[in-house]
């Protein structure tokens, strides 16, 4: 059997994601689909806005056959390490290829870069050098260096200024550099950029567009046209049961109180969170009332906003600096939901797979999986904060879902 990759999120699943899954199969020319998926939080520094339970519930209906989560260290890394991380997974448990939306639409804009990048490596990183001196931040003096090196070496190439290219950039980066055999393919992005608002009468939005039209009005009838029918339904049931989706906002008091109950030089204990920014960490935390407020207050030319998110994602489930240094590659394949046809797969490739198939976390003992746990503890806390039930799944104990 034939399988195609892919790396999601599902934030939620939107009619461009199905679009999105019928073309990688299609170009594929797969049997199957396997989405890599990241779990409680995002890569941008975020909570997701439903747990991965009720997301891979919507991959399953949309179409997906294997739903296999990215690890925590992974999926709120910074691009290079999400990419890696996600193409380790997909190599590991057998894709043939992997597909990837992006602006850009060709595969070979892609090769073209890569190549560029790589072939004059010592040019680039002056370039980077040069302009991090001016006191850019990283992510533009990467892509500075890029602008100076296209034009020095002229072909076609992508736009790095595009959030899908850049992803789809370090997947194939990552391929290369774990001498995989994994296929890179790319389908282009239809009607809806990364970063564009809900039009009126689109069947299809970027998920950006669906979480504003979500907040600002508070109605799932203001998407009901760009999701599936299924998506539909696990966002009513979650709202119904929670009376609001997850986000740094609803998160806020048990934010607030986990960065207050630290000291600034504790704050350099985790995950990219830089000397000389704990300060004002600790001092915007103390004088905000909402999350977007503080945000505010701390964001700055050398800090981007996601990078920034980053760092309050780690400060809040305690991942620290140490246990960040202490992974080099994913130890797991955690199995969260299959189909039919992925449970017959997994059945049939099963001596293949390079890594262990985790179904029952409770009997495994793996460092990398225990902050997988943690993080999802901690995701569910701030969610069920003020409801009499607990009813959101237990991480240790949800057995992968079947379809």
């Amino acid at each position: 059997m034939q399988a195609v990759g892919i790396v999601v999120e599902y934030n939620p699943f939107h009619n461009g994601h199905a679009y999105h899954l019928e073309q990688a199969k299609k170009a594929a020319q797969a049997d199957l689909v396997i989405a890599v998926m990241s779990g409680t939080f995002l890569q941008r520094g975020e909570p997701a806005m439903v747990d991965k339970w009720t997301r891979t519930k919507m991959a399953l209906s949309g179409g997906v056959d294997i739903v296999i989560e990215l690890p925590y260290v992974y999926s709120t890394a910074p691009a290079t390490d999400f990419a890696k991380g996600a193409i380790s997974l997909l190599s590991a448990v057998g894709c043939n290829s992997f597909a990837f939306g992006s602006e850009d639409g060709s595969i070979q804009p892609f090769l073209n870069t890569f190549e560029l990048i790589d072939s004059h490596r010592a040019e680039y990183d002056l370039f980077i050098k040069d302009s991090l001196k001016t006191g850019a931040s990283y992510p533009k003096s990467l892509h500075y260096a890029y602008e100076q090196l296209s034009q020095m070496y002229p072909a076609p190439y992508i736009d790095l200024a595009q959030p899908n290219n850049i992803l789809g950039f370090h997947y194939l980066e990552a391929a290369r550099a774990l001498n995989s055999n994994i296929k890179p393919l790319t389908i282009p992005r239809v009607a809806a950029g990364y970063h564009d608002a809900l039009k009126e009468d689109a069947s299809i939005a970027s998920a950006t567009g669906i979480r504003k039209a979500l907040a600002s009005t508070n109605s799932l009838q203001s998407v009901q046209n760009v999701v599936p029918t299924a998506t539909f339904d696990y966002l009513t049931d979650w709202h119904t049961k929670y009376n609001q989706f997850a986000s740094w906002e609803t998160f806020w008091p048990l934010l607030q109180f986990t960065i207050i109950r630290h000291t600034p030089s504790e704050l350099t204990r985790y995950a990219e969170v830089t000397e000389g920014i704990e300060n004002a960490i600790v001092k915007a935390a103390k004088n905000s009332s909402t999350f977007y407020s503080f945000m505010e207050k701390i964001k700055s030319k050398r800090y981007t906003w996601t990078r920034l998110q980053r760092m309050i994602t780690h400060i809040y489930t305690g991942f620290t600096k140490k246990q960040l240094q202490s992974f080099n590659a994913p130890s797991f394949i955690r199995l969260l939901g299959m189909s039919s046809t992925g449970q017959a797969y997994l059945g049939q490739q099963k001596k293949n797979i390079e890594l262990p198939l985790i179904s029952r976390v409770a009997a495994t003992n793996d460092a990398m999986l225990a902050i997988d746990i943690h993080a999802a503890e901690l995701y569910n806390l701030s969610i069920e904060q003020g409801t009499k039930d607990f009813t959101l799944p237990k991480d240790y104990q949800t057995p992968p879902i079947r379809c």
